[in-house]
């Protein structure tokens, strides 16, 4: 297995509360993993950690990028590891509120920015809103459109169907799909196995460890009854 990036014996702090206890985690190149748990269990944390945003106190992370010799990233800043080619989308404060859906998008080149908004065309009536006057599934859109649509080879996407309608999901479900058979690499944070993608890695997490960790078929938490609520808009 080709990996594009790996979490190694991970611990994460919130003062005195730990909040992963030496995790490990190895994401490969070219697949969807999903990383299971509820809420506390740990999966926000590290995705944070992937991406940057929030400081191990052990461990360390490795950018691979698809290459057999690993790069030790621990204390890259969370902005050269976007220019490695990360981008996470995190649960809430996805988006900047002052800036209208436009002058998200202008972040694409053409035609990526024609390609996003054809995956949202509930986008293209607000391009000059501002996104804190936007609903939580519309901020959702905006934020997974320059995403998806952008280059970035690894995209670590936290509740991806958070506020969304069920077809809308269903699109992003595909794109995502596309996407990895293009060669690039996801990550979705669920408390859900999701229904439409084909699912090539599962991580299990419970209170900061993962007490599971393969394909989707393998008998394990995962393959619990499906419990999920129904789709938001």
């Amino acid at each position: 297995m080709t990996l594009e990036i790996a979490l190694l014996r991970a611990r994460v702090r919130y003062g005195p509360l730990e909040a992963l206890h030496g995790v490990d985690l190895r994401i490969p190149t070219a697949g969807l993993t999903v990383l299971l748990g509820r809420n506390g269990a740990g999966r926000s944390t590290a995705l944070h950690a992937l991406a940057g945003t929030r400081a191990l106190s052990a461990g360390r992370v490795t950018w691979f990028g698809g290459q057999a010799v690993g790069r030790d990233i621990t204390r890259m800043d969370t902005y050269r590891r976007a220019r490695l080619g990360l981008t996470l989308v995190p649960a809430e404060q996805a988006v900047f509120p002052s800036l209208s859906v436009a002058e998200h998008l202008a972040r694409l080149r053409e035609p990526a920015r024609e390609a996003a908004l054809v995956l949202f065309p509930e986008l293209r009536p607000l391009l000059d809103r501002r996104t804190g006057t936007l609903s939580g599934g519309e901020q959702r859109m905006v934020a997974l459109a320059v995403a998806v649509a952008g280059p970035s080879r690894l995209l670590l996407l936290d509740e991806m169907e958070r506020g969304l309608a069920a077809p809308v999901v269903a699109r992003v479900h595909a794109a995502l799909a596309e996407a990895v058979a293009a060669g690039r690499s996801v990550v979705l944070a669920e408390q859900e196995l999701p229904r439409g993608p084909a699912v090539d890695l599962v991580y299990v997490l419970h209170r900061g460890s993962v007490t599971f960790a393969g394909e989707p078929g393998e008998p394990g938490p995962h393959t619990a009854p499906d419990r999920r609520a129904p789709d938001a808009y």
